[in-house]
């Protein structure tokens, strides 16, 4: 049996020291051969949403860094195991930055799975999944969450079977060690991915603020094309025209520099209100944007304050509820980092819908989208929450489900023809056995 370990850990974390040397000592009693990949040092670039890993060259990221070869270590392998602390509810942004990567092991070709939509399997077997995360207190918000998400990481990674062991920071050695063997008997026992309840994330304005100045964070690769800033550069538009000063950053670019960076925190620490939008990576947010979420919370920690914080979330499915886990994701951060939570606004199938084009360039179809925003821009220029009238405006979708699975096909067909790569689509090149 062989166990491939994702290690998300920060520089001397205890606790996940701790973690990790009682899983690797019952790993050895259960006789696996097992691979350690400390990802804070190991060289692997954010994921480009560029698609190529499907269209270009099918099943291989474009990146040729060691994402390449965890790929092909995960599909070889019987168990794969995330170690991170619980961030916000999610994964460290060190572990999202490999998780981002591992859409190359599955097809973009749509199936419906549970009732819903999602990627069809690339490969005939894939591992099972044991994620472990650690908290230095009980938070039982951030638990729910990180339970969710590890689940729907196992749905859609086609995990056969999945565990998902939260670790506090005042457990025992022999505390740990005994989880750890639980844990590890219940996945070779064969225990079916359990779907985690998510807790509620209503917004917590209790009385409205004043809003003077307006921060946008664009959280796509794609920056100023991208459908986040479409959608998020729309409403700012409606709060410029309220005499409400905006600022937009886009992430990806500013956490390269030092400077730019402390540009964002200082940003951050003069908006009334500050926005995210960004789109949906493997039931979460991008590693770049879950980084600098982590680098505002750090900056800011210990700080309350009035300011708001809100988040638009779009996704590829044309089930907007694929965006949940994420926005609990950004609710959990907004209580930790001394924001007031807003609310959020989500999208399905924003990337067939919109594709960047700015909004009030699009036919008809925006009609649904500009309403949304133009309710949610009202009520935060008057420091309220997102009505849920708006959430509804959004939750029709735009074209059945069965038709847009339908129409992805012909469209990612359509896509890999520009390489010359349509009759490679469904290519295995990390030599597992054909699917046929």
């Amino acid at each position: 049996m062989k166990a491939i370990i994702l290690d998300g850990s920060s520089e001397n974390d205890r606790t996940g020291e701790r973690v990790l040397a009682a899983l690797l000592a019952k790993l050895q009693v259960q006789g696996y051969e097992f691979e350690h990949i400390l990802l804070r040092e190991t060289k692997i670039g954010n994921c480009a949403g560029d698609f190529f890993c499907w269209v270009r060259s099918p099943g291989l990221c474009n990146v040729d860094d060691a994402n390449r070869e965890i790929a092909a270590s995960i599909i070889h392998s019987d168990l794969l195991i995330y170690l991170t602390p619980i961030t916000f509810g999610g994964y460290s942004a060190a572990l999202k930055k490999a998780v981002d990567h591992q859409i190359q092991n599955i097809s973009p070709f749509f199936a419906k799975v549970n009732g819903e939509t999602h990627h069809q399997k690339r490969y005939k077997q894939y591992p099972d999944l044991l994620a472990i995360g650690w908290l230095q207190e009980p938070n039982q918000q951030a638990e729910a969450v990180f339970r969710h998400l590890a689940g729907r990481n196992a749905l859609n990674m086609y995990a056969k079977n999945a565990l998902t062991g939260v670790v506090l920071a005042n457990q025992s050695d022999g505390e740990l060690q005994a989880a750890v063997q639980d844990w590890l008997n219940s996945i070779h026992d064969g225990l079916k991915p359990q779907a985690a309840q998510l807790p509620k994330n209503n917004p917590q304005i209790t009385s409205p603020a004043s809003i003077r100045r307006a921060l946008l964070l664009v959280g796509s690769p794609r920056t100023k094309k991208s459908t986040s800033h479409a959608l998020g550069g729309y409403l700012f538009e409606q709060l410029g025209r309220q005499n409400i000063q905006t600022e937009t950053i886009f992430l990806h670019t500013v956490l390269r520099s030092k400077e730019k960076t402390q540009a964002l925190l200082e940003a951050t620490d003069l908006a009334d209100l500050v926005l995210l939008a960004f789109p949906l990576y493997v039931d979460s947010l991008p590693a770049p944007a879950l980084e600098a979420l982590e680098r505002i919370a750090a900056h800011r920690q210990g700080q309350t304050s009035r300011q708001l914080f809100a988040a638009i979330a779009n996704c590829g499915f044309p089930e907007a509820h694929h965006n949940d886990t994420a926005l609990a994701i950004c609710a959990t951060f907004a209580r930790q980092a001394g924001f007031v939570w807003a609310g959020g606004l989500s999208l399905g199938a924003g990337e067939g819908l919109v594709h960047g084009a700015p909004l009030n360039e699009m036919d008809g179809r925006a009609i649904p989208l500009k309403k949304a925003l133009d309710l949610a821009a009202q009520a935060l220029a008057q420091g309220q929450a997102i009505p849920q009238v708006a959430q509804a405006l959004w939750n029709k979708p735009f074209i059945p489900a069965w038709l847009y699975r339908l129409m992805g096909g012909f469209g990612w067909k359509q896509m890999s023809k520009r390489w010359g790569a349509t009759s490679q689509l469904r290519q295995q090149p990390y030599g597992a056995p054909s699917l046929d």
